[in-house]
């Protein structure tokens, strides 16, 4: 075997050991059974993102991508070929779904943070035999329950859900999404007739303005108004007649 030592070595290392001697001389055989040999591993590794939404099909192919590049740049002396190509294919995996999968933009931060998240619940479960609580894979990870929380939340980020899509709650799926975001603003149409008002208003004399504003404002009646202008109540009824009918044409004048 190319005079690399096998004593204490355990039969599988010893195959691999073999297949990379043999690849290095140039036996493209070799390198072929080694991929084969360790592609079901790879696969493995790439269903620890299928929480993604990404094709598994997808991962696949960026394991297998690894893996090859594994192979070829693997050297006997870092140890084991399993224990040098777990990492690798993980970090491919990771910079994949890093750089490439996400639809919208998150922070580098946030998105170690949800395959960190994720890592932990994968432990989590297997050892309580249930979905760990936010406060469980803090103390996994040693952070806070908000930002296992923020985490979680910024998953929605990488595969958003189309506003055409109907709704979990409707069986019958008549109800998309868009149907239940947002909802008809009432006031809408008095933004457009404010911007028009506004300068009338400020086109009103000063007495005539704070009368407004104590009627409509305030909610004073004409009374109340009265005696804090200190005029009759039929002067105060007057001026707001004459102001409402200046704004009106105002208004008017501005939806032509």
């Amino acid at each position: 075997m190319s005079g690399i030592a096998t004593s204490g070595v355990s039969s599988k290392r010893v195959r691999d050991l073999e297949l990379v001697s043999r690849y290095g001389e140039g036996d493209l055989s070799a390198r072929e059974s080694l991929i084969d040999r360790y592609m079901p591993l790879a696969r493995a590794l790439s269903r620890r993102y299928s929480h993604t939404g990404e094709a598994s099909e997808d991962l696949e192919q960026v394991a297998y991508v690894a893996l090859i590049k594994a192979v070829d740049r693997y050297d006997p002396e870092r140890g084991p070929f399993r224990s040098y190509a777990i990492p690798y294919v993980l970090g491919e995996l990771k910079r994949h779904f890093r750089d490439k999968g996400w639809s919208m933009h998150v922070p580098r931060s946030t998105q170690e943070r949800l395959m960190a998240v994720n890592g932990a619940i994968e432990r989590l479960s297997g050892s309580l035999g249930r979905s760990p609580t936010p406060k469980e894979i803090a103390e996994f990870l040693q952070c806070t329950p908000e930002e296992v929380v923020e985490a979680l939340s910024a998953a929605d980020a990488y595969s958003p859900t189309s506003l055409d899509a109907p709704q979990r709650s409707d069986p019958e799926g008549d109800v998309t999404v868009g149907d239940g975001v947002g909802a008809v603003d009432e006031r809408f149409e008095l933004v457009e007739l404010g911007a028009s008002v506004a300068p009338a208003f400020r086109a009103l004399p000063h007495r005539e303005q704070l009368i407004l504003k104590l009627r409509f404002v305030d909610d004073l009646n004409q009374a109340e108004i009265a005696d804090r202008v200190g005029i009759s109540q039929m002067h105060v009824s007057r001026l707001l007649r004459r102001s409402l009918d200046r704004l009106a044409a105002a208004g008017d004048s501005g939806s032509a």
